[in-house]
């Protein structure tokens, strides 16, 4: 598989490379990023691998890694898929700087058009689901913004199963522009995704994209047991380790998991960052995993990944050792005495 080898998204019929470029990490603002001069190695060697799609936010970095983007992309801007996210607050103190509503929608747009030099955005992104805003006002603002040509598609992040099948139900039902794209956390140390949000996605025609699928760098073998017992005091800093122990998968259980990860990337030849995104691009529902790198050296690594393939025995064993629990209603009708009752001891052929 190579980045030329594209893919389409959701049910639009927009064609992207099956890694996309994560940008967070374009620019220091935030004290661990890349500086001008390393972001542009790494935009440049996905561009020359064949990649075409370009993923940042109107906050990232504090604007910092769209205005990069703006200055690298150039008289490449018709080969680029380009998304970018709003919700969060830019200015602190602000009630109306952050959420989705109508105001910030469109006050973000026009920061991200100035801030990437463009015309349009291809991809835009509900960053996360702010729990106030109506369904009806967010997606109307959203086809609203498509008809005036300023977005092209809406896409949604981090954000409930049962509410985004609403806004998409109610998308459908008024003739507004749908989802196509949905970008949720999902490594193999984050799965719990796959109760509601991937099959939902599946169903009503979102791709996914999974963001971190390195489990913030879990996967790649960057952390042991010894960093488990100091992950509470390190939870509440700033530091790059501070935000993995934030996220919860600084645990005893995800060490095993990268364990495994690494011992299959032995029997490979691989590196342990290849064999977790190469876990995710096996997944039928996902279309494109968004890889983030500091630096040159670990966007290569990444782009490695393209080449791993995995056996059913080795897909298996990351898939059992990464298994998550089972919850409610899954866990109840899946029971014996349960399907004994549903199917009255017929053997019956299930829906995917």
């Amino acid at each position: 598989m190579t980045l030329a080898d594209y893919r389409l998204l959701g049910r639009s019929g927009l064609r992207v490379s099956p890694l996309s470029l994560g940008t967070m990490t374009f620019g220091s603002d935030w004290g661990w990023g890349a500086d001008s001069d390393e972001a542009r190695r790494i935009f440049d060697l996905y561009i020359d691998h064949g990649g075409n799609f370009i993923d940042t936010a109107v906050n990232y970095t504090n604007g910092a890694s769209e205005r990069f983007l703006g200055a690298f992309i150039g008289d490449k801007r018709e080969r680029v898929v380009l998304a970018t996210k709003f919700t969060m607050a830019r200015d602190p103190g602000n009630p109306n700087s952050g959420g989705n509503h109508r105001l910030n929608m469109v006050r973000s747009v026009e920061q991200s058009l100035r801030q990437l030099g463009t015309d349009r955005i291809d991809l835009f992104y509900v960053h996360a689901w702010d729990m106030t805003a109506r369904p009806d006002e967010v997606m109307r603002a959203l086809d609203d913004l498509v008809r005036s040509g300023k977005i092209l598609y809406p896409g949604i992040c981090n954000a409930p199963a049962w509410r985004i099948a609403e806004m998409q139900t109610l998308a459908d039902m008024r003739g507004w522009s749908p989802f196509v794209a949905l970008q949720i956390e999902y490594s193999l140390v984050e799965r719990s995704v796959e109760h509601e949000l991937m099959p939902m996605a599946a169903a009503m025609g979102l791709g996914v994209l999974p963001w971190s699928p390195l489990g913030g760098g879990v996967l790649a073998g960057k952390y042991t047991r010894a960093d488990v017992e100091d992950s509470r005091e390190a939870a509440v800093s700033a530091s790059r380790k501070g935000v993995i122990a934030s996220s919860g998968h600084l645990t005893e259980r995800s060490i095993e998991i990268a364990q495994e990860v690494r011992a299959v990337a032995e029997e490979v030849g691989s590196t342990p960052s290849q064999i977790a995104l190469a876990w995710t691009l096996a997944n039928p529902t996902v279309v494109s995993p968004v890889m983030g790198a500091r630096t040159l050296a670990q966007a290569k690594e990444n782009l490695g990944a393209l080449d791993v393939a995995l056996s059913p025995e080795q897909l298996d064993r990351l898939n059992r050792v990464s298994e998550p629990d089972p919850i409610f209603p899954a866990r109840f009708v899946k029971r014996p005495l349960v399907e004994q009752l549903i199917f009255g001891g017929a053997s019956v052929a299930r829906r995917a």
